[in-house]
């Protein structure tokens, strides 16, 4: 797999990925707070579902009573009863 100049770089000065790449960072706290950072719109919102576009794929978040506490440029947070979450490429 080649690795682009600015991976190798980041790679070299050991730092975060998801800042400079722009990668998603999820956060869990037990199964009832999420926090989606550096993404791109939310796609769906429904309290068992809610898909959140990203860099690396939309990100789909399955639960129940789940609701979006904020919404702000770059972090999304998310309650309720989160039962999985995954990336869909």
């Amino acid at each position: 797999m080649k690795r682009t100049l600015k991976e190798n770089v980041i790679e070299a000065i050991d730092f975060p990925k998801d800042a400079l790449l722009n990668f998603p960072k999820i956060t869990i706290i037990g199964n009832a707070h999420l926090t989606v950072e550096n993404h791109r719109g939310i796609m769906e919102y429904l309290p068992e579902r809610v898909r959140i576009n990203s860099t690396v794929g939309i990100i789909r978040i399955v639960g129940e009573n789940m609701v979006i506490n904020s919404i702000m440029t770059e972090i999304i947070t998310i309650t309720g009863e989160i039962k999985s979450v995954e990336i869909v490429v």
